[in-house]
């Protein structure tokens, strides 16, 4: 290859910037004609330009794209003026210009030059202009100077970064022919000089004039603009459906959110539609939609969806141990209503759920998406969030955020100061709050709607029913009820409960942190709440549950006197197995991992004795409550409709319960005993 440097083409030691830098050494006036000219291509060689006394350009105006109308207002110049001036604004505005403090001192001091004379820049209107020259004419006098042509364009792509092709041309005659048409042209050009100051000075961000009020409403403007028109956006909603503006900014917001974090927490309080702000949200992402939703919801979810002409599979949750994955890959967003139901991370569900969710869009819709536990959160979080790299700004590291903060928790003795325990709990609650949730969640209460869309509400004659304080009804247990229901507690908390983690009795002891410890430990726990839960909702349902309980035991106790073995499973039933006989098939969900297997020598003796002990107790608590024939919960609340001024004469009562069978069993004595109508 010639080292002939005649020809400058921007590759490897032919860069076309780097001669005009040797040029400029000897370089006393500087013209250019270009077509393209932006203040990038003064700025890298601003340190060399200081060298030259006198610097023209004419600019040929053409433009490579549509511009959008930023300086027409400003002045009343033809249309190829107001392009290259919007140019200037543009470059200077754009997110790819780099505004640091370096550059803003060299446009300044470009602005300078144009005032002080040095910098003089015309455009040529009369006809299209595609030359790229360089005239560079000599200051020390050994010639007259040097002239470069070809296809580069003032700018930096021109001079640098742009494969281009250009000539230098040394003959005296060569450079008096440019310096001739150069001045011809410059005759017959429209200056714009002072022009470019103003739109400088009055379009881009190097307005000194701007009071920090009005930088305030831009960032405001740039912050929220994607808002701005949320009210404006067209839904085909559903005949009769209200368009309220705080569900349409809902839809924006999350939208957003969606759009920036990969998930959204929907998490209205109840009673201000969240199903049909999702619904209204699906409808404008047009992605192929997979809904998990709780057993009772699901023709709900179908009903609302068809409404709103989202085509969806709706699936319900409670079948999610038993999914797999891999059937749900070509869908685009998935929405998992009640999503407080996945806190546990250590479930075969959520396993399930996470590796169903991920690359894709997931929406939680949930009121309560956090309980008392940081993880609660978290848990949720990574449903749609890389654990160690997430998009949250600031807290990059979800595991480490949401350690700190159960460790701080674990330092309070929860028992020993109860008032510190609820301090700390509120600090972390406020932390995730501010640090993560503000990102990931739409949430308003009812109050929040009242105060900021009142005038939409009011003009759409929708209003919430004002709801009283509640008011505590008592009842009285006689004495002999009285001790059974403190018995009840009693031995409530001092069972082992072993039936549910026989991992805690191995001889070769696990881990704390191992996920079958964690589980069982977990399940264990579970099951203590929920006879809880089931003696405080009523008696009948304790019965129910006390019954449940015994027959489990009973049936665990013949696995394991029968076979020396314990199989344990989420999924498959494992006592209709083993009533067939069917070993083979046992075993093969043994080998799948569907069934977990202890053998009895691997436990220790303990186990057993707890079992038996367990199961002994739970039937001698049955058999005592099977006894009870009162029921003084269910005769107050008879009274209290019989004798209430307000529910004796509603036409319509609606009960609320968190278990079935608490609900039938007042829909059958409520039927007896006073006639009403289900």
């Amino acid at each position: 290859m010639t080292n002939d440097l005649t020809f400058f083409t921007n590759e490897e030691g032919r860069c076309l910037i780097d001669r005009f830098k040797t040029l400029f050494n000897d370089t006393k006036e500087l013209d250019i004609i270009v077509g393209y000219f932006y203040l990038s291509g003064l700025y890298q060689l601003e340190k060399e330009l200081e060298k030259v006394d006198k610097i023209r350009i004419i600019v040929g105006m053409q433009t490579g794209r549509e511009i959008i109308d930023l300086v027409e207002k400003a002045r009343n110049v033809d249309e190829s003026k107001n392009k290259y001036l919007e140019k200037i604004s543009e470059e200077l505005s754009s997110g790819n210009y780099e505004d640091t403090l370096d550059k803003e001192r060299a446009i300044r001091k470009f602005i300078s030059w144009i005032s002080n004379g040095k910098l003089e820049i015309k455009y040529y209107p009369h006809s299209p202009l595609h030359a790229k020259l360089y005239i560079f004419r000599s200051r020390s006098g050994i010639d007259l100077g040097r002239v470069i042509t070809g296809s580069s364009n003032f700018t930096l792509s021109g001079l640098k970064d742009n494969l281009e092709f250009n000539v230098e041309l040394k003959n005296r005659g060569d450079v008096e022919f440019a310096i001739e048409r150069f001045d011809s042209l410059w005759e017959n050009c429209i200056d714009i000089s002072d022009e470019i100051v103003e739109t400088i000075q009055k379009k881009t961000w190097l307005n000194d004039e701007i009071s920090p009020y009005e930088l305030y409403l831009k960032f405001l403007y740039e912050f929220l603009k994607d808002y701005l028109d949320y009210d404006k956006q067209d839904f085909n909603l559903p005949e009769g459906f209200k368009k309220l503006k705080y569900q349409l900014e809902a839809v924006a917001d999350a939208e957003a959110k969606l759009k920036e974090h990969g998930g959204v927490f929907l998490s209205d309080v109840v009673g201000l539609g969240k199903t049909f702000i999702t619904a209204m949200l699906l409808a404008k992402l047009q992605k192929k939609v997979l809904v998990f939703s709780p057993p009772h919801l699901v023709e709900y979810w179908e009903d609302v969806l068809r409404d709103f002409g989202v085509r969806a599979k709706i699936v319900s949750s409670g079948l999610l141990r038993n999914i797999d994955p891999k059937e749900f890959t070509d869908y685009g967003v998935v929405v998992v209503d009640e999503a407080h139901r996945f806190r546990n991370e250590n479930t075969q569900s959520y396993e399930n759920l996470h590796m169903i969710c991920k690359g894709k869009k997931v929406i939680l819709v949930t009121a309560t998406p956090y309980n008392n536990k940081p993880s609660d959160i978290k848990n949720q979080l990574l449903l749609f969030q890389d654990r160690y790299c997430s998009t949250i700004p600031g807290v990059t590291n979800l595991e480490d955020f949401f350690s700190r903060l159960e460790n701080e928790i674990k330092k309070v003795n929860r028992k020993k100061n109860p008032e510190k325990y609820k301090e700390v709990l509120k600090n972390c609650g406020e932390l995730i709050r501010t640090k993560i949730l503000q990102y990931v969640m739409v949430r308003r209460t009812r109050k929040e709607v009242e105060k900021f869309f009142k005038d939409d509400l009011k003009a759409q004659n929708v209003s919430f029913p004002k709801v009283e304080q509640p008011e505590r009804i008592y009842y009285v247990l006689d004495d002999k009820l009285d001790n059974l229901y403190n018995k009840t507690i009693e031995t409530i908390a001092n069972l082992s409960y072993a039936r549910y983690r026989p991992a805690l009795y191995l001889k070769t002891k696990l881990k704390e942190n191992d996920p079958e410890f964690i589980s069982q430990k977990n399940l264990a726990g579970l099951m203590k709440t929920l006879l809880l839960k089931r003696l405080e909702s009523s008696f009948e349902a304790f019965r129910n549950t006390l019954s449940k309980f015994l027959s489990s035991h009973e049936q665990f106790i013949k696995m394991f006197e029968e076979h020396g073995k314990l199989y344990i499973s989420k999924e498959i039933d494992v006592y209709q197995l083993l009533n067939e006989d069917n070993i083979d098939e046992l075993l093969k969900f043994v080998e799948e991992e569907r069934v977990k297997e202890y053998n009895a020598n691997d436990l220790l003796p303990e186990f057993y004795e707890n079992l038996k002990n367990d199961t002994e107790t739970i039937k001698s608590l049955l058999e005592e409550w099977h006894n009870v024939k009162e029921d003084p919960k269910l005769t107050k609340f008879v009274k209290l409709l019989e004798q209430d001024s307000t529910l004796s004469k509603a036409k319509k009562l609606l009960v609320f319960t968190e278990f079935s069978d608490t609900a039938d069993y007042l829909e059958k004595n409520l039927k007896k005993n006073l006639e009403i109508v289900f």
